[in-house]
């Protein structure tokens, strides 16, 4: 069962690098809608840049697969 859960979580990891694109982008769209409805003068937000956002969700995508891979292999052992 363990096993069964870290794959599942090394999947995820792996899913979220390989789409991280279209995550990223759907992710700034809905970070743009909501600085514009709760913009107030006194809060400076910035919003990341488009590579940025990408390089930010496949950087997280591949430290979930990394930690997943230690860990399935921590337990193999």
């Amino acid at each position: 069962m363990e096993l069964t859960v870290e794959m599942v979580r090394l999947f995820l990891g792996l899913t979220v690098a390989w789409f991280h694109a279209p995550i990223a982008d759907f992710m700034l769209d809905q970070e743009r809608s909501l600085v514009v409805r709760f913009r107030q003068p006194a809060l400076g937000m910035v919003i990341p840049g488009r590579e940025t956002a990408r390089n930010l969700y496949f950087g997280m995508g591949i430290g979930i697969a990394l930690v997943e891979i230690v860990r399935i292999w921590l337990l193999t052992r």
